[in-house]
């Protein structure tokens, strides 16, 4: 990309975002010439789906408008939200997150040499760190902590104490990255306002944050790791990729709450841009027509809404614009020893539980007993008899 005048660049880093929190603070930065430096962090538990793609957009849009990014790697987070995911995987599962967020990013069109990946327990675990931990708790009520973590953390009527502590890590991440602004989900809004409170109570500066959409799963509702028919793995191969789009709820006529018209306006739309030409095409041969070619996410909408754009054209376009963004991340994938022998290390496969062998038995329901057959029961009266005879004898 050329380089960008100011407001070209806020321009580019507040595009689809849902909500952002003091953008003044990065206002500031840019029109003193200086690049503002975001962190995005991500606990390192479940394999990275095409959900991803939402918030892996936004960092290639705030690398292209010269944001210094860093990208925050929670291995210690992994655990503390309720032993997500088990301490042995986790070492094994940062290396995962960095291949494939490093191959995300440069699917999206942009360079990662202004990419910086921390490991959350190179610093966590030092005495300073440690101490403001302790000091937050002596300012955080179980409550605020309790509300902070609520859309973020698991919760139950008798959660772990490291739940309450997670909140209070994120917030204090902000001043040991340096950064001066944190990007996530809007689910993150209720922690992100704490640490607009929380932080100036130690001495340290208010960030800006911000937020993008929680865009819905493939079958409606959010996006769910666990959810096999709700996401699509980053190394989902083509055939599995079109079988769970083609199954993808899109009721015709019904825009609000589509989750492919959602990827449109917030990954294929911007990558598109970022890779020079911003259109999302809709091919239409098989009607003998001219495809629809779209720019914006609003035409597309009320074409959707009219009927012009049906499930049954807008499924293969969409099928077709994250094949060439899965392709270049599988390929990476394939050309990485490294990468497919951490994959097994990282998520192991599951171990196939040993088949119990029924007893069959010597009759079936309804069979005659063969001439002289007598139940066991009688035979064993029968031996009892003949034991108490001989003993009278």
């Amino acid at each position: 990309m050329a380089t960008l005048k100011p407001e070209e660049r806020m321009a580019l880093i507040k595009e689809n975002l849902a909500e952002f929190l003091n953008p003044e603070i990065l206002e500031s930065i840019i029109n003193e010439g200086r690049n503002p430096r975001i962190y995005w962090g991500t606990a390192t538990t479940g394999r990275p789906h095409c959900g991803y793609l939402v918030a892996g957009v936004k960092m290639a849009q705030l690398l292209a408008a010269d944001c210094d990014l860093v990208i925050l790697l929670a291995d210690i987070h992994g655990f503390l939200d309720n032993l997500k995911a088990p301490i042995e995987l986790v070492a094994h599962r940062v290396k995962y997150y960095r291949f494939a967020i490093s191959a995300l990013l440069q699917a999206c069109g942009v360079s990662i040499d202004r990419v910086e990946f921390v490991l959350g327990s190179s610093y966590q675990k030092t005495p300073d760190y440690i101490m403001d931990i302790y000091k937050m708790c002596s300012l955080t009520s179980e409550h605020d902590a309790k509300k902070a973590g609520a859309e973020v953390v698991k919760q139950s009527a008798n959660s772990p104490l490291s739940g309450l502590l997670y909140p209070i890590l994120q917030v204090l991440d902000e001043q040991y990255l340096n950064v001066d602004a944190q990007f996530g989900g809007l689910d993150q809004r209720k922690l992100f306002t704490a640490a607009k409170e929380w932080l100036p109570k130690l001495g340290y500066r208010q960030r800006a944050h911000l937020m993008n959409d929680m865009i819905p799963g493939l079958q409606g509702g959010k996006m769910s790791s666990s959810d096999e028919n709700s996401k699509i793995d980053l190394l989902d191969p083509p055939d599995v990729v079109t079988k769970k789009i083609k199954k993808a709820e899109a009721a015709p006529r019904v825009a609000e709450g589509n989750g492919l018209l959602a990827y449109v306006e917030h990954v294929f739309l911007p990558v598109a841009e970022l890779k020079g030409k911003r259109e999302f095409i809709v091919t239409r041969e098989r009607d003998g027509l001219e495809p629809l070619v779209y720019t914006n996410i609003a035409q597309m909408r009320s074409d959707y809404e009219n009927d012009v754009l049906t499930p049954q054209l807008l499924k293969p376009a969409v099928t077709k614009a994250l094949h060439d963004i899965l392709i270049p991340i599988q390929e990476a994938y394939n050309a990485s020893k490294e990468w497919q022998e951490i994959t097994l290390l990282a998520f192991p496969p599951p171990e196939k539980k040993a088949k119990k062998v029924k007893k069959i038995g010597t009759r079936y329901p309804g069979q005659e007993k063969p001439a002289g057959a007598v139940d066991n029961v009688t035979d064993d009266v029968a031996n009892l008899k003949l034991e108490t005879e001989k003993s009278e004898a």
